[in-house]
């Protein structure tokens, strides 16, 4: 199911993860890594585990990576959580990374956050690293210092390359990484807009009032949603006479490969306008 909004919520703020549940993300993301100082990392994991021990909400917890103290504590918890709670893998580099952390929580779903220029390199071994992994997407902002770009055109190549890595490895549309800016609607706005052209689905949000702007962003107009229907309704008539070329009313060919690009337009308007 096409998913538009993951809000973050700071594992040692139990306060703020209770709202985050109760808002109207798609997904919650427990933060028990960047959003944590040093010395509240156990706290924030004892938190996480009171709090998510009964979830019936779709969430993940993103947890320390391997080469921290903290990480083997955050394993453990999460591996004793319901299995609806999915992990966010931050900083990934190696496909063996992956691997570990699959095996040391086989069956849990693993999202892959990619974050620096060796991660980019690297990306479709890590999206094909485990049958676990069922999304990639970019932090971009350890990627920025890591490339040492200074605006959104830096980041190009390694935004283009994350989607291809995704879809070539038969993973969901990628989300965006969050939009730092918390007063910057327009900003946003537009940020997601370019984002949804090179091909992301939905995008991260740091605070619930981001979240309306970037459902509004990705969800489908009007008119592509008209177009998708047209496709799927002129390709099931195709077929059925064995046609397999059409020509629609404004003069552009339509064949079977726009298919799957329609049925995810209806489909994202299906669920996010019900």
């Amino acid at each position: 199911m096409p998913i538009l909004t993951l809000l973050y919520a700071p594992g040692d703020r139990p306060d703020r993860v209770v709202k985050a549940l109760g808002s109207q993300a798609d997904v919650v993301a427990v933060d028990l890594e960047d959003a944590v100082a040093a010395p509240r990392k156990t706290e924030a994991c004892d938190h996480a585990a009171e709090l998510l021990k009964d979830m019936d909400r779709p969430v993940q917890v993103r947890i320390n990576h391997p080469s921290t103290p903290w990480y083997a504590e955050d394993v453990a918890m999460v591996d004793a959580l319901p299995d609806m709670v999915d992990v966010r893998c931050p900083k990934v580099e190696s496909a063996n990374q992956v691997r570990d952390l699959a095996s040391a929580m086989p069956g849990r779903a693993l999202h892959l956050l990619v974050e620096s220029a060796l991660g980019v390199e690297h990306a479709f071994e890590l999206a094909t690293a485990a049958p676990e992994v069922v999304s990639i997407g970019l932090g971009e902002a350890d990627l920025r210092s890591d490339l040492q770009v200074l605006d959104d055109a830096g980041l190009a190549w390694a935004r283009s390359r994350i989607v291809t890595a995704a879809r070539a490895a038969g993973l969901p549309s990628p989300m965006m990484s969050v939009y730092t800016h918390l007063h910057d609607e327009a900003g946003l706005i537009a940020s997601c807009r370019t984002g949804r052209t090179l091909g992301f689905l939905g995008r991260a949000a740091i605070h619930p009032s981001q979240l309306a702007p970037i459902r509004d962003a990705f969800l489908p107009s009007p008119e592509e949603v008209e177009r998708a229907r047209t496709v799927m309704e002129r390709v099931a008539a195709g077929e059925s006479v064995g046609v397999g070329v059409f020509v629609l009313e404004d003069g552009s060919f339509l064949d079977r490969a726009m298919v799957e690009q329609a049925r995810t337009v209806l489909e994202v308007a299906r669920r996010h306008r019900e």
